[in-house]
């Protein structure tokens, strides 16, 4: 078995300073998104959320937009990240970039984006990835034949457009924290933090 507790990596690629930060998170986030650039699928992220008796479940999904208002990706909107998210109302993220010494921690509030947006970002995806999302009920139990069945009737019953489906879209996390940890040595990270207090943005160090 894999000694695990004798793992060790150094962190020593970069340091981050205040002055290192941008103005705004979210103009900080477009920063390292381009840093991370050679990253495998860099836009990957887990989301975590919480069901009504307070279970915790993550998952990892695809960041598909970002701007002051918010982190934006999209889903089934019966599934059970999208029910716990917009039952909570509340989910945490992380952008976990391994091969940089980076993170970036989000926790914000949940809304749906509007059905214009959810249009746009769906002519986008593959004509595979739309069939996708309607052959899916997303988190219920199914077999592989049904699943397979499923995609084929999707096939038959769209054979040139697939429309949007009514219980897909996306979901806008609006935060009132995101923080940058960059790796050091002797696991003294730099941790800074955006936060929302009173409707501005104020900037703090952790400690590690």
């Amino acid at each position: 078995m894999t000694d695990l507790a004798a793992l060790r990596q150094e962190y020593a690629r970069a340091g981050l300073s205040e002055a290192d930060l941008a103005p705004t998170w979210h103009e900080q986030l477009d920063r390292w998104l381009a840093d991370a650039a050679p990253v495998r699928e860099l836009n990957a992220m887990v989301v975590s959320t919480v069901s009504a008796d307070g279970r915790p479940s993550s998952r990892n999904v695809l960041l598909k937009g970002a701007d002051a208002r918010g982190l934006v990706f999209y889903t089934n909107l019966t599934s059970r990240k999208a029910t716990q998210a917009l039952g909570q109302q509340w989910v945490s993220l992380c952008l976990p970039w391994v091969d940089l010494e980076r993170q970036v921690l989000v926790e914000g509030t949940v809304s749906e984006v509007s059905r214009e947006e959810s249009e746009a970002y769906w002519a986008t995806r593959p004509r595979g990835s739309q069939l996708g999302a309607w052959a899916s009920r997303q988190s219920t139990v199914v077999t592989r034949e049904e699943l397979e069945e499923r995609m084929a009737s999707a096939e038959k019953r769209f054979p040139s457009g697939v429309p949007l489906p009514e219980f897909w879209g996306g979901l806008r996390v609006a935060p009132v924290s995101v923080e940058f940890w960059q790796g050091r040595p002797s696991r003294l990270h730099d941790r800074l933090r955006y936060r929302l207090v009173d409707d501005a943005w104020c900037v703090e160090r952790l400690s590690p």
